[in-house]
């Protein structure tokens, strides 16, 4: 299989792919095209922090084809360290380039996971924005469904008959990356991407935060006050390690 450069570096505890979002389109086309089974995973500072606490989340996204940074503050830290990651590439503006991509080459979408109305929701709103694009299937499984047999087997069934070239995964941080992981030779979709919360802010459910809040690396604060009770503790208690890992790294 012909090998794709990435241009992979390392960051802290893991890796990072450091390419721009068009950089990043472009690779998605080339592993589509030299056939196999590749995944996409895109790490930002609460997936960081996890993978300390996770060895087989931090195995999956070590070994994924393609490491995109979801996270301003990781760019920063990136800086900080000495080894600058080119750019954040947004899943939620890069999630709009994976369509373009798929308009452009013809590519059928799957879009999957999310809960059911809202995952409706962003289907309809797609179709909306992108009238010509192929989705061929969008399916948000039973809640568990990774742990029953049965309700696993329908989902690999599903995604494999439908003929999608990209496989777009709204199940959240570690499931959407275990799942992908587990299944994607059972399934054998070209490329399967993790884009986590997208669907919400496809789905208008989520307001995004102002340009400046995004650039500053406050996009983060900016959800938790739309959510404060569910947000509190992923954003101030443990999302604030990733700043104790960095100085660690930083004396290394």
């Amino acid at each position: 299989m012909q090998e794709i450069n990435t241009n992979r570096i390392p960051f802290m505890n893991t890796y990072v792919d450091s390419v721009t979002a068009s950089e990043a389109k472009k690779l998605v086309d080339k592993f589509i095209h030299v056939g196999g089974s590749h995944y996409v995973v895109t790490p930002n500072t609460d997936i960081v922090v996890k993978m300390q606490d996770d060895p087989e989340l931090k195995k999956i996204c070590d070994n994924a084809d393609l490491i995109l940074t979801d996270g301003q503050i990781v760019v920063k830290l990136s800086r900080f360290l000495g080894n600058p990651i080119k750019e954040r590439v947004c899943m939620t503006d890069f999630v709009w380039d994976v369509l373009d991509l798929a308009i452009e080459k013809n590519y059928k979408v799957f879009l999957f996971g999310g809960k059911e109305q809202t995952l409706k929701t962003a289907t309809k709103n797609i179709k909306v924005k992108y009238p010509n694009l192929q989705i061929v299937d969008s399916y948000s499984p039973p809640f568990g469904f990774e742990k029953n047999s049965e309700q696993l087997r329908v989902a690999n069934e599903r995604i494999q008959n439908s003929g999608a070239d990209i496989l777009i995964v709204f199940l959240g941080c570690p499931k959407q990356e275990k799942f992908i992981y587990k299944n994607k030779d059972k399934y054998n979709i070209p490329i399967s991407i993790t884009m986590g919360g997208c669907v919400d802010y496809i789905a208008g459910g989520v307001n995004r935060a102002p340009k400046w809040m995004q650039e500053v690396g406050l996009e983060w604060f900016f959800r938790f006050l739309q959510e404060p009770k569910r947000m509190f503790r992923r954003y101030f208690v443990d999302d604030m390690r990733i700043f104790k890992m960095a100085l660690k790294y930083k004396k290394r």
